[in-house]
């Protein structure tokens, strides 16, 4: 079997047709609206038959469509640059949430609230103040803990009774709100005050609290928790972290769509 280069020593083995593809989608990508055969050609230093083969090959892939005589990227394609997007949104998230948490002393959490679910997008991961360990999901428990409490309080009532009807209250310790009628009087206190402060009703030795981020159609929470013993610090870190997320919530926005 023939390959395009030699493999040698430390040379690594590069597969040309690979690289004239590649070469072809750069060219592609390069005009909005698209160019011919001849012109990609051209542009990727490549023959024309093999860029015609090459061309026909990714379009029936995906990678390209041929619109009106011309090419432009198709769906694969653009699905690859949607997946760099969001790396990168992930990698611009991890890095706000971090510096936040650093700066707070405290576990940093982002969540939305999508499709009909709690959705944690992302959290710090710093040993020296670790997150709280998710015993039970939190899809499922919304009602036990800030980040859920805060996000069921943006709900309008037909979507809350929906997804108490799919996640009925029960308590998880001690401390946990104890009926649906418990979690209503402290969702409307949430909603007045725009916080949700929720003491071991989650996990007992984590206190946390949540505010409510609104983005467009999307309800979203930025969340602290701490060590129960740090209660006392609770409050003024929760207030620190109102100030910091009017800064941050561009970086938030972008991560709804991730």
């Amino acid at each position: 079997m023939a390959i395009d280069n030699d493999e040698s020593g430390s040379h690594p083995t590069l597969i040309g047709s690979v690289q004239r593809a590649l070469r072809l989608l750069e060219a592609v990508a390069a005009h909005d609206g698209g160019a011919p055969a001849k012109q990609l050609a051209r542009e990727a230093g490549i023959p024309l038959p093999t860029a015609y083969h090459l061309l026909r090959t990714m379009t029936h892939e995906g990678y390209l469509r041929r619109e009106n005589g011309v090419f432009v990227l198709g769906e694969a394609a653009e699905a690859i640059g949607r997946a760099g997007v969001a790396r990168r949104r992930r990698s611009e998230l991890a890095d706000v949430l971090a510096a936040a948490g650093r700066e707070l002393g405290a576990a940093v959490y982002f969540a939305v609230y999508r499709e009909g679910e709690v959705e944690v997008v992302a959290i710090t991961d710093d040993p020296a103040r670790p997150p709280v360990e998710q015993w039970v999901d939190f899809r499922s428990t919304a009602h036990a803990h800030a980040i859920g409490q805060c996000l069921l309080a943006q709900l309008d009532e037909e979507a809350r009774k929906e997804h108490l009807a799919r996640y009925p209250v029960q308590s998880m310790t001690p401390f946990s709100v104890r009926s649906e009628g418990d979690l209503m009087n402290r969702l409307a206190t949430v909603r007045r005050g725009q916080v949700a402060y929720e003491r071991q009703e989650y996990a007992l030795g984590t206190v946390c609290s949540a505010i409510p981020i609104r983005v467009g159609s999307a309800a979203a929470a930025l969340a602290v928790s701490l060590p129960a013993t740090e209660v006392h610090r609770l409050q003024t870190v929760t207030n620190r972290l109102r100030k910091k997320a009017e800064r941050v919530l561009t970086t938030l926005a972008f991560s709804i769509s991730i």
